[in-house]
């Protein structure tokens, strides 16, 4: 027999008669409001622990006049991606600090599922929204904004108005990285990018014909290669372009999975070191390769922390005007980006 069958929940009621207080000051205590002085405060938290309290945060939420839950939805693109799972604890520290809870999903770029993901997120009354947005239209996410929950877009701006975002330097950082291969004397530099449908592919691009022109270089629309979404369209687009006449002698992959994708087949026909490669993104492992690899890395922590600060604070009340929050992204010099051309 299960032995927690037909235990009943120890109460509100319960820790107000263990504490000898009534129901209100445990409400007031549980729920971090003040009146309740700090004896009166401890002996409740002490009652709670001994009965093994577990407050209904959903209920306590609907009575409570600032209508909170105490939480906050993260939507973002994939998960299992290392900069998305990186983002996503930076968040989930910063909210920790505040006793907010994260409830998090992934929408895979598809805004049938990201609208569906809103849904549920609201059906359970976050109190705001950090998200990825999916590329292209933007609808449910302004729907969202527009029924007034806190909301900040973090890696991509919104394309609707009154709404924080937090991006990186993406076309700067570009045009950084193919100055830095120009400068080695490189003339034939690929570009491999993500989705065009995503800002971020389309300033790192912007950015990679910005550092061509910048250093004399012409653009050869053969070796832009884009819509690589994983590893595998990645390493496909790198052996088409290994294989042409004129082969790049060196590749700015825009995005962590491209680079993968790119690597592996240097490896395999083994180009790694005479093929100069700078990732946008880093990765795991990256600087333990031979040669490491190069990489334009963002400020993963700094962005998510900047993005549930903001989210935080407009749930606190902050009426300020929407914020723009850029944070600056480094080229990081392994090796494999200082490859000169044979």
């Amino acid at each position: 027999m299960d032995p927690a069958a037909g235990r009943r929940e120890p109460t509100m009621r319960d820790v107000a008669a263990l504490a000898k207080v009534s129901t209100k000051t445990v409400s007031r205590v549980i729920n971090g409001l003040p009146g309740a002085g700090a004896e009166v405060t401890e002996r409740v938290r002490d009652a709670a622990r001994t009965l093994g309290y577990r407050p209904n945060l959903t209920a306590s939420s609907l009575r409570r006049s600032d209508r909170r839950s105490a939480t906050i939805g993260v939507l973002f693109e994939d998960l299992s991606n290392p900069f998305d799972a990186a983002l996503l604890r930076a968040v989930e520290d910063r909210a920790r600090h505040s006793s907010v809870l994260v409830l998090a999903g992934s929408s895979e770029d598809d805004h049938t599922q990201q609208r569906e993901l809103l849904v549920s997120l609201s059906a359970r009354r976050v109190d705001g929204l950090v998200v990825m947005a999916a590329g292209g239209h933007q609808d449910a996410l302004q729907h969202e904004r527009e029924r007034g929950t806190p909301m900040v877009l973090v890696d991509r701006p919104p394309t609707f108005g009154a709404t924080d975002c937090v991006t990186t330097t993406n076309r700067a950082s570009s045009r950084d990285a193919v100055g830095h291969l120009a400068a080695l004397g490189h003339r034939d530099i690929a570009f491999l990018g993500d989705r065009r449908t995503l800002w971020t592919s389309q300033e790192r691009y912007a950015g990679y014909v910005e550092g061509l022109a910048h250093a004399g270089v012409p653009l050869r629309g053969e070796l832009v290669r884009t819509d690589l979404h994983g590893e595998d369209l990645a390493a496909a687009a790198t052996t088409a372009l290994l294989d042409l006449d004129r082969p790049p002698t060196a590749l700015f992959t825009a995005q962590n999975l491209v680079t993968v994708g790119a690597q592996r087949v240097l490896r395999e026909r083994g180009l790694h070191h005479r093929v100069a490669v700078i990732g946008f993104d880093d990765f795991p492992l990256a600087d333990l390769l031979d040669p490491g690899i190069t990489v334009v890395r963002q400020d993963v922590p700094g962005l998510g922390r900047k993005a549930a600060d903001l989210v935080l604070a407009r749930i606190d009340g902050d009426t300020s005007p929407p914020v723009h929050a850029v944070v600056p992204s480094a080229l990081v010099h392994r090796g494999s980006g200082e490859i000169a051309p044979s």
